[in-house]
């Protein structure tokens, strides 16, 4: 039997990965072990709870203010005597956190093979998003298994050299996640405060974008929101210090939004869901909001997600608050423009992800997403 650790500790790798485990942990073949790192803490367990999911070890690194030398330093440190101890075959790590990085660091020099979830995302701008492109493209280097969410990731895979016989165009296991969180039933006092108007739904915490660029993009938003009355935001904020000191100092006693703390992904999907738009510098997002039929504008000067903007339900508007502005008025009174992205397709996948990466690691076999898919 082989055996699979699993190693995530933040909330976006949480919403992603939790799917997965449950998939594998329906699998005879395989002996499934999981192992968070509380790099988010609060966050993480949110979402470990509302998939029913019981961490088999939990390393707990969290601390206020923690920096990349904290994170890394603490994994590090602490990962060593779980991969002792599970001795797993192979470690599934998730994307682009410093979580990835590191535990796939330590798998490399215990010589353990590394299963990347998410793989092939590129802006091949080292410092965008900073520090997350570092991440993924050294986890890339070690990685023995690709998952690649889209056949454009693959590529990016292919053309480094990776061995086209690791790469796998699976679709994004976030996909499969929203399937079980949305509900048509589902209510929220914020909701009812909205009603009948307009939801639109915020996040925002990029480290790249802290300080003017975040001033920027809160003035934007509280321009277009005075101008159209018939709007109410939702901001689920970071619990980062900086993050809230800017929402205070531009967002602050404005009647027309609401920042809340941070939500469980259950309720996350189901506002996605029900929002007229979103305005976010977040990843999985992107990938969330077009599966339900609602325009994103990506408050980021790059994306590693491009396969939403070519298909149209994700618009670039960087952080300057012109551009913003600019681009939330289009639409919230261009109907064209709006019903244009609204009924882009999306790109990132069909619901069956983990079922994909479950028979990969179970079964060695694999039936192709993409018809066009490379040996």
């Amino acid at each position: 039997m082989k055996r699979v650790l699993l190693v995530f500790g933040t909330r976006p790798e949480a919403i992603k990965m939790c799917p997965l485990v449950n998939e594998l942990k329906t699998r005879s073949g395989l002996e499934t072990v999981v192992c968070v790192t509380g790099q988010h803490r609060q966050m993480l367990d949110q979402v470990l709870d509302t998939f029913g999911v019981a961490p088999d070890y939990d390393l707990s690194i969290m601390k206020e203010r923690q920096t990349l030398f904290d994170i890394t330093e603490a994994i590090l440190t602490r990962i060593r005597s779980v991969l002792d101890k599970v001795r797993p075959d192979v470690v599934l790590v998730h994307g682009d956190t410093s979580t990835t990085f590191v535990t796939a660091l330590a798998c490399f020099y215990m010589q353990i093979p590394v299963g990347h979830v998410e793989a092939g995302l590129r802006t091949y701008n080292i410092d965008s998003p900073y520090p997350e492109e570092f991440n993924r493209q050294a986890v890339g280097i070690i990685a023995r298994y690709h998952f690649a969410p889209t056949a454009l990731a693959a590529e990016n895979l292919r053309r480094e050299g990776k061995d086209p016989a690791s790469i796998y165009v699976t679709g994004n296991t976030v996909i499969d996640a929203m399937q079980h969180t949305v509900k048509a039933d589902y209510r929220h006092p914020e909701l009812d405060w909205v009603g009948d108007g307009k939801l639109i739904f915020i996040t925002a915490h990029r480290r790249e974008n802290l300080g003017e660029p975040m001033h920027q993009m809160f003035r934007a938003i509280r321009r277009v929101l005075a101008e159209h009355p018939d709007c109410r935001a939702v901001y689920p904020i970071h619990m980062n210090p900086a993050v809230r000191q800017a929402a205070d100092e531009e967002l602050g006693g404005c009647d027309q939004i609401h920042i809340i703390e941070p939500i469980e992904v259950f309720d996350c999907h189901n506002f996605e869901a029900r929002c007229h738009l979103c305005l976010t510098d977040s990843g999985g997002i992107q990938e969330e909001c077009p599966s339900y039929g609602r325009p994103v504008l990506v408050m980021r000067n790059t994306t590693e997600r491009p396969e939403g903007v070519e298909a149209g339900t994700l618009r670039l508007v960087g952080t300057d608050e012109e551009t913003i502005y600019r681009n939330f008025t289009e639409l919230l009174e261009d109907r064209a423009a709006y019903e244009a992205m609204s009924r882009a397709c999306n790109p990132y996948g069909d619901g069956h992800a983990c079922k994909r990466i479950a028979d990969i690691l179970e079964l060695g076999v694999y039936d192709p997403w993409s018809p066009d898919r490379k040996q």
